[in-house]
């Protein structure tokens, strides 16, 4: 089991940044697939964008290409989730997650954070 805790959520207007954080601890950290998945009032929750272990490989759903970018820094436990461009419809309560693996929007979770809340205002 690994525990993970979200910071870097807030409020801001349409076309800000946000940069959300995630920290990791429990497990080994470097041989998990991560991911930010995001839920909206009244919607399903959803995968954002995840990261291979060795940051190999990425994904991102399609609303966000271009303007969200995934990072994570094996050494420090953290994995990074960038936000450019904020749109309304990006507010969600925002979790990070961690798996043994993803395959394209496919990413079983294994662990959940508590979630961090981004509000963008028109």
């Amino acid at each position: 089991q690994v525990q993970l805790v979200e910071s870097g959520g807030g409020l801001v207007q349409a076309g800000d940044s946000l940069r959300l954080s995630c920290t990791a601890s429990g497990r080994t950290f470097s041989s998990l697939a991560m991911g930010w998945f995001r839920q909206a009032p009244g919607k399903e929750r959803e995968l954002v964008a995840a990261i291979s272990w060795s940051s190999g490989s990425t994904y991102y759903t399609d609303s966000v290409k271009g303007r969200f970018t995934i990072s994570r820094d094996n050494a420090k436990n953290t994995v990074d989730l960038q936000m450019n461009s904020l749109k309304p419809e990006d507010t969600a309560v925002y979790y990070c997650a961690a798996g043994t693996y993803y395959s394209g929007s496919y990413f079983p979770v294994a662990d959940w954070g508590q979630g961090t809340q981004v509000t963008v205002s028109s």
